[in-house]
């Protein structure tokens, strides 16, 4: 199936949405109402911040009275959205998501869908009874390329699937702004990493899986470097007043200040300031005071750095994911699977299949109509395509546009929990009660 177009459903009004959690990824999604205002319509937004909502409020003309601290003031009210866009943070999820759909809200839930098998069959269940539908931000689903995988699998291509070997690089800085010094560095106030960061890969390798039902997992994973035990001599708890920062890969004032002396405000300047646009005075304040400015080796962060996750599905088909933080290349997946007939890798770029019987190589490609500038938060097009199909889904009452449903995401983050059960009891886990819907 090719990329849903703008063109591909007619409507007569924009699909209404409310915006609950107004930072990166709700604004970010939100922005599809700027390009498309004839398909789309931001009619209110929820968050505790008044910046943030506020921000959100002015970019979308929001009526004063759709205009809230608490979502909760919201479900209060009668129904005046077709759909909600969910992205507060990861331990946050359940609870909307399960009021909204009892209200009638189809819903774009960010991923993860929450950080508890439990909350995750429960916002499932509340979506199936109450009739609505639910997309997963699993934006990789959406990325044209990636997507192309599925197809070539799916038309035979390389025979059989008999393994797949997927990589996530993480990405040096990445890894330091986020699960180190960032929202998702503590498992009890966020969730653990491969759950917060490498859901996606796991719900792509499911997806590649096909039909078979994974039967056994086993993990392995520590937290590697970033300690006390490894802080270098002589450095300071804040990189502002440290005096060997300069030959720290981690500093905060490379990360950050460096950046916006560029004139580069995006990613991940733009989410360190939670009062104000960022700028030479804001960021310095933000590494002065705020949880960004920390030596890297005196947070308290405690989520894996490195990880590996082994799945063998029915009929022999087996698959690895490793995880690392320490790369050069910021989330470029790279992917190969192995087939009865052939050999499909992908570099971050394009595919290339490898004929066993010819022995002659094929180069495959998709491309993105999404506009240049929706790339923001280092997904490039996927996240337009994934709002995209998501829209249309409403829009036109068509689930089958959404490519993360309720079932099969579900499925597999169960997955993602049975794994991390495995690295936390040093044992294989056999999937009996994962079953195929």
């Amino acid at each position: 199936m090719g990329q849903i177009s703008s063109q591909s459903v007619r409507m007569t009004s924009p699909v209404c949405v409310i915006v609950v959690g107004a930072g990166s990824r709700g604004e970010i999604y939100s922005h599809f109402a700027s390009i498309h205002p004839g398909r789309l319509k931001v009619v209110g937004v929820a968050d505790p911040r008044k910046f943030a909502r506020t921000k959100l409020q002015q970019q979308h003309k929001i009526a004063d009275e759709n205009v809230f601290e608490d979502w909760h003031s919201i479900v209060e009210r009668e129904k005046f959205a077709d759909a909600v866009l969910i992205c507060t943070p990861d331990r946050l999820h359940k609870e909307p998501a399960v009021a909204f759909a009892k209200k009638g809200y189809h819903i774009l839930l960010e991923k993860p869908m929450a950080t508890t098998a439990e909350d995750c069959t429960a916002i499932v269940e509340a979506c199936t009874q109450s009739g609505v539908m639910l997309s997963v931000g699993h934006v990789l689903r959406y990325d044209p390329v990636i997507h192309k995988i599925k197809e070539l699998l799916d038309a035979g291509v390389i025979g059989d699937v008999i393994h797949i070997q997927h990589f996530e690089p993480v990405g040096f800085y990445h890894f330091a702004h986020s699960f180190v010094r960032g929202n998702w560095r503590n498992e009890k106030e966020s969730s653990f990493a491969l759950l917060a960061k490498s859901c996606h890969d796991i719900d792509l390798i499911h997806h590649w899986a096909g039909a078979r039902r994974c039967v056994k997992v086993s993990s392995f994973g520590s937290v590697s470097h970033f300690g006390k035990q490894n802080k270098p001599t002589g450095a300071a708890d804040r990189c502002l007043d440290c005096s060997i920062e300069k030959n720290c890969a981690y500093s905060a004032c490379k990360i950050y200040l460096d950046r916006v002396k560029q004139g580069h405000t995006g990613w991940p300047v733009s989410v360190i300031c939670p009062s104000s646009l960022p700028d030479i005075e804001s960021v310095t304040e933000a590494l002065r005071t705020g949880p960004y400015g920390r030596c890297v080796y005196e947070c308290d962060n405690d989520v894996c750095s490195n990880q590996v996750v082994n799945l063998e599905f029915e009929g022999g088909l087996t698959a690895a994911l490793s995880m690392v933080a320490f790369t050069e290349d910021i989330c470029k997946r790279k992917t190969t699977i192995y087939g009865s007939k052939g050999e499909l890798s992908y570099d971050g770029h394009g595919i290339r299949v490898f004929d066993f019987l010819t022995q002659r190589s094929t180069k495959h490609t998709a491309h993105s109509n999404a506009p240049g500038h929706f790339g923001m938060s280092g997904h490039g097009g996927a996240d337009y395509h994934l709002i995209d199909a998501f829209v249309s889904a409403v829009a036109s009452n068509n689930p089958s546009l959404i490519r993360s449903g309720p079932e099969e995401t579900l499925l597999s983050h169960l997955l993602v929990f049975e794994a991390e059960r495995s690295r936390l009891e040093g044992s294989v886990v056999y999937c009996a009660d994962i079953s195929q819907s």
